[in-house]
């Protein structure tokens, strides 16, 4: 199914996403991750592509996979660098051949070793252009990513928010956010979207916290923030794995519950907290999210 239709008769949605792994024992406990959060019927499951396409043929076999062996509706990320026109014709063909016709269409990060994107000769500058032309390719249901707290490259906000005005202009069906840790920024964040005219769908992303200087580090790079009381609490934690793990799922179930508010069941509240969905950046290790997700829904009726 198309994640535009599932949007379109399904509130909220949540979708798990994964990277290719690089090992054999990395591949296995992919597999194990998948095979546990199977039976929770996540409404998607992504699959990222790495730097420069390094990981383009293990993307789409992967993607493949989940498709068939786990009954999971997929989608895989596809970026313009590294790639040409041609290139990337190929791939979205071969996605489309094989059953998957979800794409989560970016820009991408510069290979490794470099600090500044650089356009391949024959391909594409802007993810606008791909989501353009992964739409004259076939009926494919296409995904942007959205910065709450600004993309890192971008000169202010009025000019993020101008990019992802073209991304959705040149076909892009929903939103994906970058990872953030504080809700009041997102709420404002998409305030802005919907002020701007940009009606499709946001899936607020969520990273429940398992390593401190991962995440740290992590955040370093898209420029997100961890509010203090975050901050306090993962300080005190550190050290103790289990602690931090705990930390970062209670942390995390709450956000998402006040995502997950309906609107209006707060009188006071401008604007209503409401998302179209949970979209959980995994790496690879499910139990956090799955813990989350059970969370929901015991707390929630109606989930999953």
């Amino acid at each position: 199914m198309l994640i535009r239709e599932r949007l379109r008769h399904k509130r909220p949605v949540f979708s798990f996403e994964f990277f290719p792994p690089k090992t054999e024992q990395g591949e296995a406990s992919l597999l194990r991750a998948l095979e546990r959060l199977a039976p929770l019927e996540p409404d998607f499951v992504s699959v990222t592509y790495g730097a420069g396409g390094s990981t383009r043929a293990r993307t789409l076999e992967i993607v493949t996979r989940i498709k068939r062996e786990f009954g999971i509706e997929a989608m895989a990320h596809l970026t313009c660098v590294g790639s040409t026109r041609d290139e990337l014709a190929a791939v979205i063909d071969k996605l489309g051949d094989a059953g998957v016709h979800n794409v989560l269409a970016l820009r991408g990060d510069p290979p490794r070793g470099r600090t500044e994107f650089e356009v391949t000769p024959g391909g594409f500058r802007f993810a606008s252009d791909l989501v353009a032309f992964i739409h004259e390719r076939g009926d494919f249901c296409v995904g942007v990513a959205c910065y709450p707290e600004v993309h890192p490259e971008a000169v202010h906000a009025a000019a993020d928010l101008a990019h992802l005005r073209t991304k959705v202009d040149a076909g892009a069906d929903f939103l994906v956010s970058q990872l953030f840790f504080d809700n009041a920024r997102f709420f404002e964040f998409v305030g802005r979207v919907k002020g701007a005219g940009i009606e499709v769908p946001v899936l607020a992303g969520i990273m429940p916290v398992t390593n401190v200087t991962q995440i740290q580090r992590f955040t370093q790079m898209i420029g997100a923030s961890i509010p203090p009381s975050l901050a306090r609490r993962l300080e005190a934690a550190d050290g103790d794995p289990q602690e931090v793990f705990w930390t970062g799922v209670s942390y995390a179930a709450h956000q998402c519950r006040e995502l997950l508010r309906p609107p209006g069941e707060d009188p006071f509240e401008r604007p209503p907290r409401s998302v179209a969905g949970i979209h959980f950046y995994t790496l690879n290790k499910s139990p956090a999210s799955r813990a989350i997700f059970q969370i929901l829904r015991i707390a929630h009726t109606g989930l999953g």
